[in-house]
């Protein structure tokens, strides 16, 4: 009975610390493990006992890369709790800080972490050496989204400004337009971008997955939505835990979800642009269409192009929001605390990332749940590993490492967000 295992003991060019471990058996592929070994970060526990208005600056301490995701689920859940609506203008900002982060997220994953396998690069510090103008442009994009950071959420890591019903401080609409040059000026690097990307070489591959995200009645979907699927789920935020559950896995630190009727899920940019497609501005869609993207893309090497097309809405979307931005009349809405249970979901540059708080009459804390996309998308990465591996093992370790790796980082996962639950059982033999 001939046997093989391989075992990657670090997963280059991902956000965070995993391994892959891979069982091979008589030709076949036994199983394939994404091995998340981060210790767990306990902020569920973390925020428990404390008041409501501490929430954001704990969450955005989650993720350096997607501060703003965290911020924005845990605002949307706790002011469903306390009764609080905003005005548009304050509706408009939190959009437009969100389009910061997709824009700085998106680039660092297309051009430094994912471009590099298509071009057969060990890491883009040695792929700029030929592809210095792309990688230029990558750092140029993260620099304009970290720029929409730093003026709406006070700094570019762990911002500070975000607050329940609104934000400390509202920018003037001057401080708004000394952007616009730089978002132009992006929107067009976000276009080249698109246009390096889609000259690569794609594997033909085709997955069956049912993707999730969320639904807006107009907006591709940020901060608000129904969550929706393919195969026809159709939910408010508060009833997620009545279809999605979390199971712990032994050789992970991080849970794993699944439909309670389907099993597991794809969620982030494949699933948002085959869920939203026509919520793109027409030329956003022609874009897609120049690249070759079909309406709905099974091609999990394909994710780069739809990411690099959520660059390019982005550009555009806050260009829109900053020419039609009317300063609110008061930067924040006054609140009180009171008890009951909030919930929420907003798109993470990797897909919906779920929060659900609970308050007593105080605002205290009584309990946090926080569902993030690389948790959501662990069982089809591992799929997705499975098939990959399968496909190739005429192939020599060093090379099947190499395709296993890719196969990972075609979904962009976070390790660290993921690593965060309480209870902690390892079992390792």
């Amino acid at each position: 009975m001939a046997t093989r295992t391989i075992r990657v003991d670090y997963i280059a060019r991902v956000e965070g610390e995993s391994a892959l471990d891979l069982h091979i058996r008589d030709g076949k592929v036994d199983a394939a493990h994404l091995a998340i070994f981060e210790p767990p970060r306990f902020f569920e526990a973390l925020l428990r006992g404390r008041g409501f208005r501490e929430v954001l600056d704990i969450v955005a301490r989650i993720c350096g890369i997607c501060p703003i995701a965290y911020q924005m689920s845990g605002v949307h859940a706790i002011e469903q709790v306390l009764g609080v609506a905003v005005e548009p203008p304050i509706r408009a900002l939190r959009r437009l800080l969100y389009c910061g982060e997709w824009i700085e997220s998106h680039a660092l994953h297309i051009v430094m972490l994912h471009a590099p396998d298509f071009l057969g690069y060990p890491d883009a510090i040695t792929m700029a050496r030929e592809h210095g103008a792309a990688v230029e442009r990558g750092l140029a994009l993260k620099k304009a989204g970290n720029a929409l950071l730093r003026l709406l959420g006070g700094r570019e890591i762990h911002p500070v400004n975000v607050r329940v019903g609104g934000f400390y401080r509202a920018p003037a609409r001057a401080e708004l337009a000394a952007l616009v040059d730089t978002l132009k000026a992006a929107q067009d690097q976000a276009i080249a971008t698109l246009r390096w990307a889609a000259g690569f070489e794609f594997p033909e591959c085709r997955r069956d997955y049912e993707f999730v995200a969320l639904r807006h009645a107009q907006d591709y979907p940020m901060n608000e939505g129904r969550i929706v699927s393919t195969a026809g789920l159709d939910i408010a935020a508060a009833d997620y835990e009545t279809e999605f559950l979390e199971r712990q896995v032994p050789h992970s630190t991080a849970l794993h979800s699944a439909l309670k009727r389907r099993g597991a899920y794809l969620v982030g940019p494949l699933a948002r642009y085959a869920l939203n497609r026509d919520r793109l501005p027409a030329e956003v869609q022609a874009l897609a269409d120049e690249v070759g993207l079909e309406p709905v893309c099974c091609n999990p090497y394909r994710s780069i192009l739809v990411r690099a097309v959520e660059v390019v809405y982005a550009c555009g979307e806050a260009l829109r929001l900053i020419v039609d931005y009317e300063p609110p009349s008061r930067p924040f809405v006054p609140v009180a605390p009171r008890a009951g249970t909030g919930h929420a979901c907003s798109e993470a540059p990797r897909g919906i990332l779920y929060h659900r708080y609970r308050l007593d009459a105080e605002g205290t804390i009584l309990d946090a749940r926080h569902v993030p996309p690389t948790a959501q998308n662990q069982g089809v990465i591992e799929a997705d590993l499975r098939q990959t591996a399968a496909a190739r093992l005429d192939l020599d370790e060093d090379e099947l490492k190499a395709a296993c790796e890719q196969s990972i980082r075609n979904h962009d996962p976070c390790i660290s967000c993921a690593a965060h639950f309480l209870t902690l059982r390892v079992h390792r033999g």
